[in-house]
């Protein structure tokens, strides 16, 4: 089953590499792993750990945060959500 989130994200990856006229091979080159397993982030076959999205973000020019973007908060109980507006204010 593919995870909204993982959906998201690779969404997010594909949108950006592209933009970037990179290819999967040449992210996945500069990542140091294959260009298959590209493919399983963007769509969402395979999740991306924090350290890859981590990775990832300054060799795609952007925030960590870009990934997670326009990500609904479904399911964030209240006060979580009220210490994610505290957290992002910082």
């Amino acid at each position: 089953m593919i995870d909204a989130v993982d959906r998201h994200l690779g969404i997010r990856l594909r949108r950006r590499r592209r933009l970037m006229g990179m290819t999967q091979q040449d992210l996945a080159k500069a990542c140091g792993i294959r260009f298959q397993q590209v493919q399983k982030y963007e769509c969402a076959a395979n999740r991306m750990s924090a350290s890859r999205v981590w990775q990832m973000a300054p060799i795609l020019d952007v925030p960590v945060s870009f990934f997670y973007d326009g990500l609904p908060q479904v399911g964030v109980k209240p006060a979580a959500r009220a210490e994610l507006q505290e957290f992002r204010t910082f």
